[in-house]
């Protein structure tokens, strides 16, 4: 990418035709809002996405905002993408469906960087990181919607700053606009702390985000990111966790119905000489019952999102707000996917109901566990870990999701590769006492064991290096 001065293009001399419509409306809505700076300073792909480059973005608009003294927000470097829509309507990038439903994926990213003292110019590095997200977009074909998160395990400037994950929310100021080419809403980046993330994680992004709205600090009402904030919101409030976090989990649950994860699953009643099938074979046994609607979308919106999206150890973000009906009919619309393995349609296979099971997780998707178990499962929920190294899922089920392929009768059942465990309000307890440790990061504490003999369960948390060499 390089650093560029645009000028208004071929509308500047006259040739408005030539200027793409969805590019237009989307520099029109950043006129309205920022009236005095016509040309602002730009970064564009040098070689554009539609041409084989690297880039999904054509541009990222980076405007100087003066902040609302009455709101007491606070002056701040203001980035817009233009690319995750349709700018050009001619199917070079993203297939016209109709100027009814969303303009390409129906979203740009924008994201309000706190402007230090004697900054001049705007830094270029949010620009990578929308292209980063934007490349995630289009190479999984999953959109974000407000309220999702995205663990980047990594400074979001490369720096040694605390900031190391997202939360993507409504833009407080840039409207959802209409084009030529369908609707285009603005989600806006916010950076966040690892401990406010598995907040996030643990109950939900909106319930997060309202809390930071609280916190000049912390964002303020306009949720700006401070790359210098030393302390999280926690920090900051120590009663939020208890008073507002806590209970917000023990009301309402977690939003999260499953992640993209590091991990296997082993059919222990097997005979281990025993090569006729494995785990990923085509099962015998009783066709599946068909999942009810609600909790089939909400599990194959997890399996969707199997892939990663940089080269960082990451959890791309599940959501259950946004289902199937949101999508452009042309988007993918099956467990299948060209990106990734997916698991194996239901025509195919048949259900084996297994006698017992062990299930290996990394250290980062066990510390998932307890969300699983008290965010989800006790509020009736499901919650899914879809494997990020092969078509492998493991998804648990309480006793009130209706249509699951496992039942009291048979709580472990095996669809090709796709695993389900049915558990009990009361097992879930006994798990919940069990697995009180795994909030702790020490990697020198693997591997860990839990093992329920009368329920034929067995949990392992691993080291990443057993899952990234599976073979040692």
């Amino acid at each position: 990418m390089d650093e560029i001065r645009p000028n208004s293009g071929a509308q500047a001399h006259g040739l408005v035709p030539l200027f793409p419509p969805g590019l237009q409306a989307i520099y029109g809505e950043c006129r309205r809002l920022y009236p005095d700076q016509a040309n602002p300073l730009q970064v564009t792909a040098i070689v554009k996405y539609w041409l084989g480059g690297p880039d999904p973005l054509d541009y990222i608009s980076m405007y100087r905002n003066m902040g609302c003294a009455a709101q007491d927000v606070q002056e701040h470097w203001h980035y817009v993408s233009f690319g995750l829509s349709d700018l050009y309507g001619d199917n070079r990038v993203h297939e016209f469906t109709g100027t009814d439903g969303p303009s390409g994926f129906g979203f740009e990213l924008t994201f309000r960087l706190k402007r230090e003292a004697g900054e001049t110019a705007p830094p270029t590095w949010p620009a990578e990181l929308m292209q980063g997200l934007a490349r995630y977009v289009f190479q999984s074909e999953n959109t974000f919607c407000s309220g999702d998160h995205v663990s980047w395990h990594s400074p979001l400037d490369n720096s040694e700053s605390r900031i190391q994950h997202m939360l993507l929310t409504e833009d407080p100021q840039i409207h959802p606009i209409q084009t030529p080419f369908g609707t285009v809403s603005f989600l806006q980046i916010v950076g966040v702390c690892a401990e406010e993330l598995q907040a996030s994680q643990q109950w939900n992004g909106q319930g997060i985000l309202e809390l930071m709205r609280g916190i000049q600090v912390a964002g303020g009402p306009w949720l700006i990111t401070d790359m210098r904030r030393g302390e999280t919101i926690f920090e900051i409030d120590p009663h939020l966790q208890q008073e507002r976090v806590d209970q917000g989990i023990e009301t309402e649950g977690s939003n999260l119905s499953g992640v993209s994860a590091k991990c296997v699953w082993d059919d222990l009643s097997r005979p281990p000489d025993d090569d006729e099938e494995d785990s990923r074979s085509i099962c015998i046994g009783s066709q599946p019952r068909r999942l009810s609607n609600k909790d089939t979308e909400q599990i194959r919106e997890t399996l969707r999102k199997g892939l990663e999206f940089n080269s960082k150890a990451a959890l791309p973000p599940i959501s259950s707000q946004k289902q199937n009906h949101d999508r452009a009919q042309s988007r993918k619309d099956s467990l299948e996917s060209e990106s990734s393995a997916a698991i194996v349609p239901h025509e195919l296979v048949r259900t084996r109901q297994l006698e017992s099971v062990h299930l290996k997780f990394n250290q980062e998707s066990g510390t998932l566990l307890p969300l699983c178990l008290r965010g989800r499962l006790l509020h009736g929920r499901h919650f899914t870990y879809k494997s990020i190294n092969g078509d492998t899922a493991i998804t648990f089920v309480s006793t009130g999701v209706e249509g699951a392929f496992a039942t009291e009768e048979h709580p472990y059942a095996a669809h090709g590769p796709w695993l389900q465990i049915l558990l009990t309000e009361e097992f879930v307890e006994q798990m919940l006492g069990d697995l009180h440790e795994l909030g702790s990061r020490d990697e020198s504490k693997l591997p860990k064991e839990y093992s329920w003999p009368e329920k034929k369960l067995k949990i392992s948390i691993l080291p990443d290096s057993v899952f990234d060499n599976p073979l040692q």
